[in-house]
Parts: C-alpha cells; sequence; structure tokens
C-alpha cells in the first residue's frame, strides 16, 4: 500500500459488473436492484455479536491489532507541523516504554500538511493519508476536488480519504457521484483512495449499502463511514451493512476492499466489538491493517492503557500514556 506517482488512467469497473455502470439508468437499476437491509435485523445481529467477550492471549492479540489498525488523524484549523511531528513519533512509537507496541497504521492530515508528515515518518511504514476534494462538505467544483487530491498526492500521499456528493446521491444522481469518484481514484495514482459516504447524511441503510457499492464500483479501495464532523459517525450497524457490502463484492468480483469506520469510537470495548463484526461479517482475511482501519484518534490512548493492564497485570492510568 504504497504510493509512488501519479497517473491519469481511468480506473475499470470489473468486468462481472461493467454493464451496470454503462449508463444512469443501468446504474439506478442495478443499485435499487440490492437485496433491501433488514433493519431490525442488522440491528439486531450487530447487538448481539457486541456481547461476545474475549479474554486473555485474544485480547491482547485484539488490542494490538486494533493498535495497528489506528488512523492517528488530526484535522483541526489550528493544526501546525509542529503538531504534526508529534503526532508521527507516536504514531511510530505509541507506547515508547514498550518496544514491542505496534505502530500505527497511518497518520491522517490537510493536504497543506502532507509534506510535514512524510518528512517526519521518513521510512517507519506508517502511511500518509490525506483528507481532500473540500474535506468534510465536499462543497465545491470537481476541478478544486482534484486539485486538491493531486497536491497531497504529489506532496507524498500514500492514502487519500475523499467525501462524495451526498446532495448529488440523494437526488439519485449516481452516474454523477460515481464519475466524480472514478475521476478521483484517477487522480490518485498508486495512492490508496477511500470514499466517505458520511453515513449519518444518508438516512437508511438502503442507502448506506448504495453508497458503499457505488464507491466500489467507482473504484474507491476502502469505504469509510464518516468525517467525523457529522452526528451519528460510525456505529456497529452502518459498519455491519457496509462489511456486508465488501463481502459480497468479494464474492463476485475476487477483489479485496476495505472499510474504515471513523468517529465516536473511542474504548477498547468497542474496538473489540468491531473486530469481532468484521470477522463475523466479512471474514478472517479482513482482521489487517490493508482491509480495515479505525478513524479513531481518541481510541489509541485506552488501547494503550489496556494493554499496559494486559502485559504488566495492573491497571496503568492515563499520566502514563501521551495524549498526543
Amino acid at each position: 500500500m504504497t504510493a509512488t506517482t501519479s497517473s491519469s488512467a481511468t480506473p475499470a469497473t470489473p468486468a462481472p459488473l461493467a454493464d451496470v455502470t454503462r449508463d444512469e439508468a443501468s446504474l439506478r437499476r442495478f443499485l435499487h436492484g440490492l437485496p433491501g437491509v433488514d433493519q431490525v435485523g442488522v440491528e439486531q445481529r450487530a447487538a448481539a455479536l457486541a456481547t461476545r467477550s474475549i479474554k486473555k492471549d485474544a485480547k491482547r492479540w485484539a488490542i494490538d491489532t486494533a493498535i495497528s489498525m489506528v488512523d492517528l488523524t488530526t484535522l483541526e484549523g489550528a493544526d501546525t507541523r509542529g503538531k504534526v511531528r508529534g503526532l508521527a513519533a507516536k504514531a511510530v512509537r505509541p507506547d515508547p516504554e514498550r518496544q514491542d507496541c505496534p505502530r500505527v497504521a497511518a497518520v491522517c492530515v490537510y493536504p497543506d500538511l502532507v509534506e510535514a508528515a512524510v518528512e517526519a515518518l521518513g521510512s517507519s511504514g506508517v502511511h500518509v493519508a490525506s483528507v481532500a476534494t473540500g474535506f468534510p462538505a465536499g462543497r465545491t467544483s470537481r476541478e478544486v476536488k482534484l486539485a486538491d487530491t493531486r497536491l497531497a498526492v504529489a506532496a507524498g500521499a500514500h492514502e487519500v480519504d475523499m467525501v462524495i456528493d451526498r446532495g448529488a446521491f440523494l437526488e439519485g444522481r449516481y452516474m454523477s457521484v460515481f464519475e466524480e469518484i472514478r475521476a478521483i481514484k484517477a487522480a490518485c495514482g498508486e495512492a490508496h483512495l477511500k470514499v466517505i459516504l458520511e453515513t449519518g447524511e444518508l438516512a437508511t441503510y438502503d442507502n448506506v449499502r448504495r453508497a458503499g457499492w457505488l464507491a466500489l464500483l467507482a473504484g474507491g479501495d476502502f469505504i469509510k463511514t464518516s468525517t467525523g464532523k457529522v452526528a451519528p459517525a460510525a456505529t456497529l450497524p452502518v459498519t455491519h451493512v457496509m462489511l456486508q457490502a465488501v463481502h459480497d463484492w468479494h464474492v463476485q468480483t475476487g477483489e479485496l476492499r476495505g472499510v474504515k469506520p471513523a468517529g465516536g469510537i473511542r474504548t477498547t470495548k468497542d474496538a473489540i466489538k468491531y473486530l469481532v463484526a468484521v470477522h463475523e461479517v466479512a471474514g478472517e482475511a479482513w482482521l489487517t491493517p490493508d482491509l480495515f482501519r479505525f478513524g479513531a484518534s481518541s481510541l489509541l490512548n485506552d488501547l494503550l492503557l489496556q494493554r499496559r493492564t494486559q502485559v504488566d497485570g495492573h491497571y496503568s492510568g492515563p499520566d502514563y500514556v501521551t495524549v498526543d
């Protein structure tokens, strides 16, 4: 999952599904022909799986796996190069006193701070992700969105997190959304593309499923729940719907695509619930940072505290873990 140079090549829809993106009518017919989501069923299954309990070695494994899946993020107007350098240091060595603690998956910043993140992370293996396309609202022209993406990739971003045009999606202009995602994917070159659906604004699980499939058809490497700026953000039932989408995509195309819940995931207990969902809904193959991420920076501190508890046999207070 490393990026090199940008490319203008337009990604192709996999052959088994090529016909569904032929025109607006075909795309609409396909998306509205997807099986409806049973709201009661998905919520009950999410609640039932959330009661699963894991202990001892399995819990230690889950904590380390969750740490390795975190996209450590700072997306504030007051962000500075110094803050990014501090975040990068924490990404590489989350717990400086524990040499065996895994590094996180990525540091996520605005495009103008990508260069600082790349410099700070060096050859650590931690990826640099950049939000783009007019994040978080996406209310700007396609030309600006493409320029935003190209700037991030030129600065060294390995991953781009884009937001879809929710207005166009809710109006049923699916081909417009599809073409925009596909154009952003082409602008990413070798960088991976995470497509933010902003599920809190989509209103129904059926819309989440349609938006997820639309992003996959257009070439998104990940589908992501939220910007973290809109409530509700990530929820277990919504994540179940998205995990089912990438599982079904794999069955139809043979391709593996990822899922990233973002926003509102703050505790180790929460993270483990999501890992259980990944295993049970998508499958064991998705239990890797290449296919599942947490967009939840505050989560890391609790994971580190709980990791110390598992290793040391007693609880360590927050003073032992750096917040920034």
